[in-house]
């Protein structure tokens, strides 16, 4: 359980001696030197394509901490971006900044990313349920007759998806996907997708934890084609409790899910100004967020 108030979320960042690179829905990150980026996770969350009022108590230490145990989880199967999220180790000129920084932060080599979100789907849901419903594919895969809502597929499937800088990924075959990187590329990031895919579900599933799908990214280094960005959260996933799995129906869930129930139920029209959560919608899907780590990790979060 989280006792976080909602007023030490962090919503912004304001490094104004760094040079920014990107500020994302979630993320801001900085330049530092010429090859390396300083990732910071913030407490925003966004919910159909808009942040929302209100932050989400630890949702950026969750979404760091579980990406750096993914990483190490992983660095036998692929290399990683990661140099360090120790924040003693990082520059001088950034280390003035702990405070903020610890626990929810990492300083990461620069990658030349690849402009393809590697999407991998274990189970019908989402998008992937809705496409499916209306020509029985997904992404140009054809599926089995007669799959319910939730259902898990035969095999996972590989189902990229374009870049949006705003609104909507857009989900692409994988021969569209290879008219945008080399062909040779695209089928190295397809079996190292589904190898990543496969490795970590098959233990969250002993944690007692679905991935249902979820969407990697990844770059070219010095070490090759490289994991960066954030990898297995529950911002970038579906996580499903395993003992209350039902397939036929949507799921209960540990990411922000329960953020876009209560959007729904308040009928919001989808348009900005994006409204405001309630004290107890943002301090729940904290504890969502805070027990996906537990559970995935077997750790305390370093808050």
């Amino acid at each position: 359980m989280t006792t976080e108030t909602l007023d030490s979320v962090l919503l912004q960042t304001d490094f104004r001696d760094l040079e920014l690179f990107a500020s994302g829905k979630v993320r801001d990150v900085y330049q530092i030197g010429s090859d390396h980026l300083l990732f910071i996770a913030t407490d925003r969350i966004s919910a159909f394509d808009y942040v929302l009022a209100t932050g989400i108590p630890h949702k950026g230490q969750v979404l760091t901490q579980i990406s750096l145990f993914w990483f190490d989880f992983l660095k036998e199967l692929v290399p990683n971006h990661l140099v360090t999220a120790n924040v003693s180790q990082y520059p001088a000129e950034v280390r003035k900044y702990a405070d903020q920084l610890r626990g929810r932060s990492m300083l990461v080599r620069r990658a030349e990313m690849f402009p393809v979100e590697c999407v991998v789907r274990g189970y019908l849901s989402g998008s992937g349920w809705k496409e499916y419903n209306a020509s029985g594919s997904v992404c140009g895969i054809k599926l089995p007759a007669g799959l319910r809502e939730s259902e898990q597929l035969p095999e996972p499937i590989f189902t990229p998806a374009t870049k949006a800088t705003t609104g909507h990924d857009e989900n692409i075959s994988f021969e569209h996907m290879s008219q945008l990187v080399d062909p040779e590329d695209a089928r190295m990031l397809r079996d190292l997708s589904l190898a990543i895919y496969k490795k970590a579900a098959d233990y969250a599933r002993q944690k007692g934890i679905i991935i249902a799908d979820t969407k990697f990214e990844f770059g070219r280094t010095a070490a090759g084609i490289t994991l960066a960005d954030e990898v297995l959260t529950p911002d970038s996933s579906r996580f499903w409790p395993a003992d209350k799995y039902e397939p036929g129906m949507s799921q209960q869930s540990f990411d922000k899910q329960y953020v876009r129930d209560y959007l729904e139920e308040i009928r919001w029209n989808k348009q900005p100004p994006a409204p405001a959560l309630p004290t107890e919608v943002a301090r729940k899907t904290s504890e969502k967020y805070v027990q996906a780590f537990r559970q995935l990790t077997g750790r305390e979060l370093d808050a």
